[in-house]
């Protein structure tokens, strides 16, 4: 699944070349996403222009000057723009074409969705009860230790929750964790105040590194130009199985922690 890098090395991919441009006509090939796309969607962008692209979370928010189409990219989707000539393939659903080209949504899974939100005053209900973004100045320490002073959940099931901190998936985690030495299993309500301080700022590092390296290519992300991640070339514990810890040499540990594969070092992470 595309994760917080991945969604924004798109967005800051795309958003030179969408904005200011004008839709002349929406075409929906499959509209049965994880929710159904709107049937009046080409109706309602049809000779709108785009404003901005932002995003929150994992979605990516192509702001127009009516309201807000909400794109993501579930499991396996992707958003590039491509010229009038490049026809559609198998799984390209969405076609949003522009002025100048065509900004063209494909999922092979289907789990993502297309969304249009008229009033952009106000939230989209699948926005309003968020976190903090881990790239933004609200995102601290003291925030972090606040939420899970007193929670006995998984340290990794807490920073995964989106109610608590948007972003932070499943690759991110395993990486922030290794690096700030904490087990993905203690609870998070045993972290001291220096830990807290020494994950908040692994989270940062390694989401930034992430968005420097272009993502994360494990299976299918491209960027919005169809090139691929490399930040997997990067990474420390992350589908290592079996192999020995970078720092110590103790074998990796592989185990399910919330329903999600987790690597950890039971020598340096306590």
């Amino acid at each position: 699944m595309p994760e917080l890098p991945e969604v924004e090395t798109i967005r800051a991919g795309l958003e030179p070349v969408l904005v200011g441009h004008r839709v002349l006509a929406v075409h929906i090939r499959q509209a049965q996403l994880r929710y159904l796309i709107p049937a009046d969607l080409e109706q309602v962008l049809r000779g709108q222009t785009i404003r901005g692209l932002q995003r929150r979370a994992k979605y990516l928010l192509l702001r127009m000057e009516q309201g807000t189409v909400l794109i993501h990219l579930g499991m396996s989707g992707s958003l590039r723009f491509v010229t009038t000539d490049q026809g559609p393939q198998r799984h390209d659903h969405v076609d949003f074409v522009l002025d100048h080209g065509i900004l063209r949504y494909r999922d092979p899974r289907r789990f993502g969705m297309v969304l249009w939100h008229p009033d952009s005053a106000v939230p989209h209900r699948l926005l309003q009860k968020l976190g903090p973004e881990p790239l933004e100045e609200d995102f601290t320490s003291a925030y972090l230790a606040h939420r899970g002073k007193r929670s006995k959940r998984a340290i990794k099931n807490f920073i995964m929750d989106s109610h608590v901190v948007v972003g932070v998936g499943n690759i991110y985690a395993n990486e922030a964790l290794f690096l700030a030495r904490i087990h993905p299993l203690r609870p998070a309500g045993t972290l001291s105040a220096q830990e807290w301080e020494e994950l908040q700022h692994n989270i940062v590092a390694v989401l930034h590194a992430g968005i420097k390296a272009g993502g994360t290519t494990l299976q299918d992300f491209v960027d919005g130009e169809g090139k691929p991640g490399y930040f997997q070339q990067q990474l420390l514990v992350y589908g290592r199985d079996n192999a020995p810890c970078l720092e110590c040499g103790e074998t990796l540990h592989k185990q399910m922690i919330g329903q999600r594969s987790s690597w950890f070092c039971p020598q340096c992470q306590h």
